[in-house]
């Protein structure tokens, strides 16, 4: 039986919602993101909270809200309390996007669907990995391995393969295969055949224009703007694909020499951009290799400036005018009078203010009440009835006035014993409790205050994990500011007069190049999720109709089992067979042919030795030749051996050239023949040789004239024969 897998969509399927999916591997429940909207309707959630407290393991791809929006909330108030793995910047990137969103409803609403400190406490789970890093779960995830690779779309964006007993299951969305400005292309197309792929049809009825062109439209329809004495107007997100836009127009105003300023607008963008100047090995090829040699950091960013709220935009006077109107005016372009909902937070005053004050001041008394009951209660419910003693209330005021507030009780002949609750009735003592581990202390007593929490959020406060500065001065004073205040909204009409023109930037492979990516991957399953319904079943019928592929499309809490057709045995090796195993070495592993029988030891299918003799193997052909090892081993031989002209010169009349991965070129120089010669004739052209590696029979050129120097099943025989041919030569 195959490795057990079943997938389930919690969101994100058969539309452009947020992505969430359950996978199920052999019984290890995987929670595919945790993605929610800008809206963060709890309603969406709710195929997730059935599943959540089950989750055994997190895996994030990307480090914006519609793939890790939810994990606060999930946290909280769904009993998620998985481990989480991600890569360091979307660990990082993805905290600074969760506190944007945090302080940006804040400002307009009384949120408390989650708080800042929730989402410290949600990605205190988070395990970082790097890409290609494989990582052994324990377990219950024992024999499970995961390995985040390189996605294209986001910075530290991950394409995750889930690895169970020699299958593959790779999990890739919003990945891009074109190589950008800040970020390498997909790894993708490096995985041949794995058991499932599950992947999106989000582009899967678009494409896009080549990238030099698309960058250039912008470019020219920005400055057209600018150079009119226009302002241009910019959506952006967080911290995802905000980087490639600031790294475009930083590169043609250093070009061009503009002076037209850009700003960049967001609650962390300082934050931002000194997190990103420090992730420049998950960047570009080109990036890193020009840091290496001018330490040149890309994110030095020179005609950008940052600001981190909307005060500081409307200091700047010919500034553009704060607002966010661009999905709607895409929908219904200018123009058009817009009606909108405009909220902001003002203090209370007044009326309002003292209401305010009263209430806070019932409510503490009502806790201080409750804490004094808790506590009478507390004490009482370790009396006991026999050790009860009634004093006369008027005797123990006498005896305390009398003492100047002491309180003594002196009976003749009666010794209070140490078990009574209330010796000093109706006073009471502040005595401490004790239990088996010491004094039982109140957790309240040890709380920060409220004041200390702001103090140290100011200051940037670490969490030992170098997340010092975590919020911008200006975003953390909007949470300081403990001047009771409210949320008032009100309505207005905006005369939209401006061009709008959308160009796609949104980092993501189109339909020609999902299409082709998914026919190189050649998926054993293929599952399809996120995408609107039209292109998910395009997709999945182009697929159906072009490849011998099983495609499955399924809705939202709907689970389809994709368990592997194929038989997987995990099988001992016995040490009697092991004895008779002889290794060669190739390169960094060891290899050997293996001839046993399959038997049951202690009711464990184990490899045996065979029971009768096993016929000669034909050679097999392992690993590629490197010339460089080759001329090492011949130069141990004794024999004279350089390079030149990027080829291999053996002596005076012999010349090895490597012309592809599986051919080599070899030049007689004394008749100046050239003869190429395949690895698979070559092994039919060996194996007389099998079995009797130490006494080859005698060979020269003349015999075999088109003979090819290369590494077989055993290198070092292999080199040492050849270099026997060259010797005789």
């Amino acid at each position: 039986m195959g490795t057990s897998v079943q997938v389930t969509p919690l969101s994100g399927a058969y539309g452009e919602g947020p992505l969430c999916y359950l996978l199920a591997v052999d019984g290890f429940r995987f929670l595919l993101d945790c993605g929610w909207t800008d809206h963060c309707d709890p309603a969406l959630l709710q195929p997730l909270a059935k599943v959540a407290p089950t989750i055994d393991a997190v895996l994030l791809s990307h480090p914006d809200m519609m793939h890790l929006g939810a994990l606060s909330y999930a946290m909280k108030h769904l009993g998620l309390s998985a481990p989480v793995y991600a890569t360091e910047p979307v660990f990082r990137l993805g905290l600074l996007t969760m506190y944007d969103h945090f302080l940006s409803r804040w400002q307009v609403a009384d949120f408390d669907l989650f708080t800042l400190d929730d989402i410290d406490a949600a990605f205190q789970n988070v395990v970082r990995l790097k890409y290609s890093q494989n990582h052994l779960l324990n377990d219950k995830g024992e024999g499970i391995v995961i390995a985040p690779h390189v996605s294209g779309h986001l910075l530290g964006g991950t394409v995750w393969k889930i690895t169970k007993d020699g299958e593959d299951v790779v999990y890739a969305v919003d990945f891009n295969h074109r190589k950008e400005r800040h970020l390498n292309g997909t790894a993708l197309g490096s995985f041949v055949r794995p058991a499932v792929l599950i992947t999106d049809a989000y582009n899967a009825l678009n494409n896009q224009v080549y990238k030099r062109q698309q960058d250039q439209d912008f470019i020219v329809s920005m400055v057209k703007v600018l150079s009119s004495g226009g302002s241009v107007l910019l959506p952006v997100d967080t911290a995802g694909r905000v980087l490639e836009l600031l790294l475009i127009m930083e590169q043609y105003w250093a070009q061009r020499h503009l002076v037209y300023p850009i700003y960049f607008l967001t609650n962390v963008s300082t934050s931002t951009v000194d997190f990103v100047q420090s992730f420049l090995e998950w960047m570009s090829d080109s990036i890193s290799k020009s840091f290496e040699h001018t330490r040149d950091n890309a994110f030095l960013l020179r005609y950008v400036s940052l600001i981190i709220n909307k005060e500081e935009l409307e200091k700047l006077g010919d500034a553009p005018k704060f607002g966010t109107l661009a999905r709607m005016l895409q929908v219904d372009p200018p123009p058009k009078a817009v009606k909108l909902t405009m909220s902001k937070r003002i203090p209370l005053v007044g009326e309002e203010l003292k209401a305010y004050e009263e209430e806070q001041e019932r409510v503490k008394k009502e806790e201080a009440l409750k804490a004094s009951l808790s506590k009478e209660e507390l004490k009482a419910s370790h009396a006991k009835a026999s050790d009860t003693m009634v004093v006369d209330a008027s005797l123990s005021c006498k005896s305390s006035n009398d003492v100047g507030g002491s309180v003594d009780i002196l009976i003749d002949g009666f010794v209070p014993t140490a078990t009574i609750v209330t010796p000093m009735f109706p006073f009471f003592e502040n005595t401490a409790d004790w239990d088996d581990f010491g004094e039982v202390i109140n957790p309240d007593d040890y709380m920060m205050k409220q004041d200390e929490i702001d103090n140290n959020l100011m200051l940037g406060a670490g969490d030992g994990d170098g997340m010092d500065g975590k919020l911008d001065e200006g975003s953390a004073h909007l949470l300081l500011d403990s001047a009771p205040s409210k949320v008032i909204s009100y309505e207005m009409t905006v005369q939209v007069k401006c061009s709008l023109a959308y160009m796609d930037f949104e980092g993501r492979s189109d339909e020609r190049s999902v299409k082709s990516v998914i026919a190189h991957v050649a998926p054993l399953k293929l599952v399809l999720v996120h995408g609107s319904a039209e292109a998910t079943e395009h997709l999945k019928m182009h697929c159906e109709m072009n490849s011998d592929l099983h495609v499955y499309a399924p809705q939202i809490e709907e689970t389809v089992d994709i368990t592997s057709d194929l038989c997987a045995y995990k099988v001992q090796l016995s040490e009697k067979f092991m004895s008779n195993v002889i290794s060669k070495k190739v390169g960094e592993h060891e290899v050997a042919w293996v001839d046993a029988e399959v038997g049951k030891v202690d009711e464990k299918l184990t490899l045996l030795p065979p029971s009768s003799t096993p016929s000669a193997h034909e050679s097999v052909l392992v690993g590629d030749l490197k010339l460089a090892d080759f001329k090492q081993f011949l130069a141990n031989k004794g024999l004279q051996v350089e390079f030149s002209g990027g080829a291999l010169r053996c002596g005076e009349y012999i010349t090895v050239r490597k012309i592809a991965d599986s051919n080599q070129k070899v030049t007689n120089h004394s008749n100046r023949h050239t003869f190429r010669h395949n690895f698979n004739q070559f092994a039919r052209l060996r194996s007389p040789w099998s079995g009797c590696y130490d006494k080859p029979p005698p060979i020269s050129l003349r015999n075999y004239p088109s003979c090819t120097i290369l590494v077989g099943p055993c290198v070092s025989d292999v080199h040492r024969r050849a270099a026997r041919v060259l010797s005789r030569s």
